[in-house]
């Protein structure tokens, strides 16, 4: 942890853009989006004026009475306006909470009731169609971004006025909160310091710096999710063009790429499944990548080898990390054409020499292993410093500095860190749910999820999704499966049916729940 710590003055947000701008003022920020908070600024914006938006916003939420210290949740429909609100937030001192658009409205009500009477920033959409009366009662003040609403206030009504010098907070204070993935309930509030972000950007900052200077740097992750703040600044900082992306659409992405072909991209493991289409087309949207990077959760080796073929650059690489909103990046691999993730899906890598740290404790009093994996636990200056409301629940994760992540696996001779499962989600008598989920797709090509869960007998029950929904060949599933623990047969639902998280994560504990009630996948809800 030494080298996260040598010069950590903080992430300092608030200036972000400001120093970016001075570095590179002739860099671009390409949207596939409006932005709710100023659409006439178009989709292609310099630095120089995504710096003066973010100084307007502050100047707003200053006007409208936020101060230094104080919360500002942020809950609206998707858009990069969320991250920038975030920045705004924190260049008047105050601290901004992110919450995810797909939450439901109850959900946001008590998170937001959890950060103490907070500022609400959201828009008509949301107070119309999902958020509650109450939410008012929660909040000390509703602002929109767009549209009306009775009782709430537009933030454009504080548009032009005085602007707000930059407010510098040190490192230890709260500089974000975001919340956790909600897998098993309900999202916890992660809060994270500038010392912790500046923590986690230095490892990160290792792949980025790879790739050549002004190659456009492609981002689709969660714009409420902590990777946004460091793998955005990472870009900007270095001087790289910043392609966002609100929409994974395969056909619009395709377009865009062609027409601005990103030396780098960063997605969700499911994004870059959605991607695979990408491989075969003639417009050649990938043939400029260089680096495919993924921080959040596992990635199918049939996506990377199908990515990393698309590739026309010469050593193109396929860097997976792994690490947990709580800590940041923990360990890192990657992959190349000639020894793909099909060698050992399931290795995550090496923690990051100096900064990060990785161990594997035994549950039975055995030596860690395949057959008898161990907790993973890992320490990182990355780490959030509490839970929001809910310290005592974070202290249950601490054991003299080590935090527990909720996953099982072991280490090998060479250090090498498998994961095999989730502690919820293990299934007696199968090793590692998700290393059968890694041979299904290298066997079935039609599948674009696959997840295996307990049924109501406790036989495993894979659910699949599978390309633009069509049948699954029942003859090529019985050879897929030979070799492979007894298995129930698979449960077909559209990928949109599927519980998922901000960072499209499918919510496995949610999916078996609906499975035993009796849900069909096709939209209906017990």
């Amino acid at each position: 942890m030494f080298l996260q710590r040598i010069g950590n003055k903080g992430i300092r947000l608030g200036t972000l853009f400001d120093r970016a701008a001075a570095r590179h003022p002739g860099n671009m920020v390409v949207l596939d989006h409006d932005l709710d908070v100023a659409p006439e600024l178009g989709r292609r914006l310099a630095l120089p004026e995504v710096a003066e938006l973010v100084a307007e916003l502050a100047s707003r939420l200053w006007a409208a009475g936020v101060r230094t210290g104080e919360r500002i949740v942020v809950h609206k429909t998707d858009g990069f306006d969320i991250s920038l609100l975030a920045c705004a937030a924190a260049r008047i001192g105050a601290v901004p909470v992110l919450l995810s658009p797909k939450l439901d409205g109850a959900t946001v009500v008590e998170l937001v009731r959890r950060a103490q009477q907070p500022y609400l920033v959201t828009d008509e959409a949301k107070l119309t169609d999902s958020l509650p009366a109450d939410v008012f009662e929660a909040a000390r003040k509703v602002l929109l971004t767009s549209g009306t609403f009775e009782g709430a206030t537009p933030l454009a009504s504080y548009a032009g006025t005085e602007r707000v010098a930059p407010i510098t907070m040190g490192p230890d204070h709260p500089t974000l909160i975001t919340h956790t993935s909600g897998t098993t309930g309900t999202p916890k509030l992660a809060v994270h310091t500038g010392h912790t972000f500046q923590a986690r950007y230095r490892p990160q900052a290792t792949v980025v710096s790879a790739v050549r200077s002004r190659e456009p740097v492609a981002i689709h992750v969660s714009f409420v999710h902590s990777r946004m703040f460091t793998a955005m600044p990472i870009a900007i900082l270095q001087g790289h063009p910043l392609i966002i992306l609100k929409d994974d659409e395969p056909e619009s992405v395709g377009t865009l790429f062609s027409q601005i072909p990103p030396g780098l991209i960063e997605a969700h493991p499911n994004t870059f499944l959605r991607w695979e289409v990408l491989a075969n087309d003639p417009r050649g949207p990938l043939s400029n990548v260089k680096y495919f990077s993924s921080t959040f959760d596992a990635i199918h080796p049939r996506t990377v080898h199908k990515l990393l073929g698309a590739s026309r650059r010469r050593l193109p690489l396929f860097a997976q990390a792994y690490g947990q909103s709580e800590v940041g990046p923990i360990a890192a691999r990657t992959y190349s054409r000639k020894r793909g993730a099909e060698a050992d899906g399931r290795c995550v890598g090496s923690p990051f020499h100096g900064m990060t740290n990785v161990r594997v404790v035994s549950r039975d009093g055995n030596a860690p292993s395949k057959s008898s994996p161990g907790f993973i636990e890992v320490k990182s200056d990355g780490r959030i410093v509490t839970y929001l409301g809910e310290h005592p629940r974070w202290e249950k994760q601490v054991n003299d500095g080590w935090w527990r992540m909720g996953d099982v696996g072991y280490r090998t001779k060479w250090g090498c860190l498998h994961l095999l499962d989730r502690e919820v989600d293990e299934i007696p008598g199968v090793e590692s749910t998700l290393e059968i989920e890694d041979k299904l797709f290298a066997r079935v090509e039609d599948l674009i999820e696959v997840i295996i869960i307990p049924g109501p007998d406790g036989r495993p029950v894979p659910v699949v999704s599978t390309r633009d929904d069509k049948p699954l060949d029942e003859r090529v599933w019985r050879d897929a499966v030979v070799g492979l623990p007894p298995m129930a047969d698979p449960v077909r639902w559209k990928l949109e049916d599927l519980p998922q998280t901000a960072t499209t994560k499918i919510k496995r504990l949610e999916l078996a729940r609906l499975l035993a009630a009796g849900s069909t996948g096709n939209g209906d809800r017990p």
